[in-house]
């Protein structure tokens, strides 16, 4: 008998990130708990295959229950350059960029880009599900958030640019504004006229992006505290749906 021990397989993770989880968001937004626990079931056994990236295009394809895989199609509502340098401008936020080359996510920016409603993301599926959001759509957008976790310029071109854009973008208004006339500083007053920002209008809270408790439990941990609190195995099912009705309802009041 051999003395080795088999080495278990490292356990997959998605949305660790900000962006990563801002983007899984909007997705799972409307899905029930149930599409959602089988997708992530579907994403740590890897049935997600062939997921391809462009501007602002998802397309993958996901073995499921039938013997053909589904073909699976996300596209989102793209951002424009220069309007996000533009708004990176006026929050003072254009260092954000040079932040994302250097690997991080940067919270301005990730405000700006990342998709805040589920209408940002469309999605289709040739499966029979005729549900909002299937499990093979949530699968691929966890293997999506995967990506984003790991390079957040995935999140760029998920919405329909990327960083040499955004970069020649900032680029061009850098240069527009080393070609204007310098202030008149000659009356020697060098403070504005508001010092204090008394005046300033500040740019809105930045979106947190909703998380459901429910889904961020493991099934099979939810599976045993439920049985330890006395619910019959033959009424799981029924437990889960309850506990869904009672969040979205807590969710609502909040």
């Amino acid at each position: 008998m051999s003395g080795r021990r088999r080495t278990a397989a490292p356990v997959r993770g998605y949305g660790i990130t900000g962006w990563s989880r801002a983007f899984v968001s909007v997705v799972e937004a409307g899905a029930d708990h149930r599409h959602i626990t089988g997708a992530r079931r579907y994403f740590r056994d890897r049935h997600v295959d062939a997921v391809v990236i462009g501007d602002g295009t998802i397309t993958s394809s996901v073995r499921g229950t039938q013997l053909d895989p589904f073909d699976v199609i996300l596209r989102t509502r793209t951002v424009d350059a220069d309007t996000v340098v533009s708004l990176l401008r006026t929050t003072g936020d254009v260092d954000d960029l040079l932040a994302l080359a250097r690997g991080e996510q940067p919270v301005g920016l990730g405000n700006l880009v990342a998709p805040t409603e589920s209408a940002d993301v469309e999605s289709s599926c040739t499966c029979p599900d005729d549900a909002p959001r299937c499990i093979h759509v949530l699968a691929t957008a966890f293997e999506v958030a995967a990506e984003i976790d790991r390079r957040p310029t995935i999140l760029l071109q998920v919405m329909g640019t990327d960083l040499p854009a955004l970069l020649a973008a900032a680029g061009g208004d850098a240069e527009a504004s080393d070609d204007a006339p310098a202030a008149d500083t000659s009356t020697g007053d060098v403070f504005p006229e508001d010092f204090y920002g008394d005046t300033v209008v500040l740019p809105p809270p930045p979106p947190f992006p909703a998380v459901h408790a429910l889904t961020e439990l493991e099934p099979a941990a939810l599976r045993t505290a439920l049985r330890a609190s006395g619910v019959p195995a033959t009424q799981l099912a029924e437990a889960f749906d309850d506990l869904d009705t009672f969040y979205a309802e807590l969710k609502r009041r909040t």
